[in-house]
This record gives C-alpha cells, sequence and structure tokens, in this order.
C-alpha cells in the first residue's frame, strides 16, 4: 500500500486530524505499518496541494478531509492492477545468491541455516495467528500474509537446494 493512498482510504472514513491519520492508518495495517509523523503531514500537504483533501482549521487544530478528485484517485487505486515492480531487495536473496557465488558447499549451509530459522519463524507466527483477538481482522490478515511469505520463502529454499544439487551432481 502506498502511503498516499492508505491515507486518503482512512480520510474515506470521515475528517481526522493529522495525528488521527496517523492512529488509524497503523491500526488499519495491524500495526506494522508505523508511520513518523512528520512524514503524515508532508504527505498530507501534498494531497492538500493536488486537491485530494481539504484541510479546516478548528482552534488550533487542522482537520483532512478527502475531496471528490480524493475518492476517485483512490477508487482507481483500488481497482488498478498491482504494478509490476523490480525484484524486492530481499536480504534472504541476496544470502543464498552471494554464497552461491562461493560455491555450493557454502550456498546449501547458508540454505539449511535460513531453513531453520524460518521454520522456526513460522512456527512462532502460527502460534501467533491462534493467540490472536478473533475480532482483529488487520491484525490476523497481516499474519496470515507473514505466514504464507515464510512459506513462500521455505518453497524458493527448496527450489535452490535442488537446482543447486542437481548442478552439482553434472
Amino acid at each position: 500500500m502506498a502511503v498516499k493512498e492508505g491515507l486518503l482510504a482512512v480520510l474515506a472514513e470521515g475528517a481526522r486530524q493529522g495525528y488521527q491519520v496517523k492512529t488509524e492508518f497503523e491500526a488499519m495495517t495491524g500495526g506494522v505499518w508505523s508511520l513518523n509523523v512528520g512524514q503524515v503531514y508532508t504527505t498530507l500537504d501534498r494531497l492538500e496541494r493536488d486537491g485530494l483533501v481539504e484541510v479546516t482549521v478548528e482552534g488550533d487544530n487542522k482537520k483532512y478531509a478527502i475531496t471528490a478528485p480524493g475518492q476517485q484517485e483512490l477508487a482507481g487505486w483500488w481497482d488498478a492492477a498491482p504494478i509490476d515492480q523490480a525484484p524486492p531487495r530481499d536480504e534472504l536473496m541476496l544470502k543464498v545468491l552471494s554464497a552461491i557465488e562461493h560455491g555450493p558447499k557454502l550456498a546449501l549451509r547458508v540454505i539449511t541455516k535460513q531453513r531453520t530459522a524460518l521454520t522456526s519463524m513460522l512456527h512462532a507466527r502460527r502460534q501467533e495467528t491462534r493467540d490472536l483477538d478473533p475480532g482483529d481482522l488487520a491484525a490476523r490478515l497481516v499474519v496470515d500474509a507473514l505466514v504464507m511469505r515464510a512459506e513462500a520463502d521455505l518453497r524458493w529454499l527448496d527450489t535452490c537446494e535442488s537446482r543447486i544439487t542437481a548442478k552439482k551432481a553434472r
């Protein structure tokens, strides 16, 4: 989720003060995406400049509200396909790929250690899922995503191991 669109999503529920926007954004993301207060206000200022939010002043407080163009922007973002981005700069991938450059023995050792760490983390995440408040949908979905990513990483490590082993056997 882009921060800009995430802030618009919060404001789509009603006008908010800047700090409320920050707090609700973090709650919406299950507490795993924290924002710096300065980043929130800078983004809100850009959204105002672009006509996507409007500001009203009540005493010492500014309230931000989404505009019709802001609602259109948000709706367009929700409907758009994810952007095909460059491969992520992923630490696990870097560890394995750099180890391969130093030979299959090191690569297989790194894969084994990473698999052990991921399996342990996966077990902890699954336990976390059992301990979650059933009513906290955002937190539940975040943990689900983390579990599924760990499972995908484990499958990728299995693929790496089998390809390295097959290449070694040739």
